[in-house]
């Protein structure tokens, strides 16, 4: 192996979507700098934070008939159970929902908690309040999807917070995902919402720390067995 592809081996990749962010914190640096050299230090420092905000790191997921993964890193700020988002009609009646909040020093790509088949993806604008508020799940800009499992369908609703003011999207209706796989972005500071099907069992609780892809937050399954891992 080379020294080359060992380095790369070392370095967290960094998403594509914060591509254009990092180079406009770079060049916002190099004009501080330019105008007092203390300024430019504190946009490296910003540029470095900018690049750290985006990184993709490659994940290990547990693979297990029923267990729901973490789409997201944070602490867990919610368990229990509330009504989803009228939008994903869902369900009226309340289903155990479990929340992920995102602070601006987590890594903000998102995954699917479960395999299954996007049956239904809903955006609808809103306010940005702070998203580790229990009012967020309603009045804040989110984008939820509804994924139809071989456990029943569950809905996934990524809130865009106090800071965060975009939510990216990398798939569509009718796609099928494994668990794992990056369904999307917020950027800086959110939270997700997962709200599961009756008989789920929370296997984490409030102010636990959550990573997205790797995390069990709950089984769906009678009893436990043996799981398998996937990288990626």
């Amino acid at each position: 192996m080379s020294i080359v592809d060992s380095i790369r081996k070392q370095v967290t990749p960094i998403h594509p979507e914060g591509y254009v962010f990092i180079a406009g914190f770079a060049v916002g640096a190099v004009i501080l700098g330019w105008l007092w050299s203390p300024l430019g230090w504190i946009g490296a420092i910003l540029t470095a934070w900018c690049a750290y905000f985006f990184r993709d790191p490659v994940r290990v997921t547990p693979l297990r008939e029923g267990l729901v993964i973490s789409p997201a890193d944070g602490i867990v700020s919610s368990v229990g159970r509330f009504a989803p988002p009228p939008e994903l009609g869902l369900s009226v009646a309340p289903m155990l929902r479990i929340s992920v909040f995102m602070s601006v020093f987590d890594c903000h790509v998102n995954r699917a908690p479960l395999t299954g088949r996007i049956l239904k993806i809903a955006y609808k604008p809103g306010l940005f309040l702070n998203a580790d508020l229990d009012k967020a799940s309603e009045d804040n800009e989110r984008n939820g999807f509804i994924i139809e499992t071989a456990a029943g369908q569950i809905g996934v609703v990524q809130i865009a917070g106090l800071i965060a003011r975009r939510i990216v999207c990398f798939v569509r209706e009718g796609e099928t995902l494994s668990v794992g796989d990056r369904l999307g972005l917020i950027r800086f500071g959110s939270r997700v919402d997962v709200y599961l099907p009756e008989g789920a069992t929370p296997l984490v609780s409030i102010g636990g720390k959550a990573v997205a892809g790797e995390t069990p937050l709950a089984d769906l399954a009678a009893g436990e067995e043996r799981r398998g891992y996937k990288v990626g």
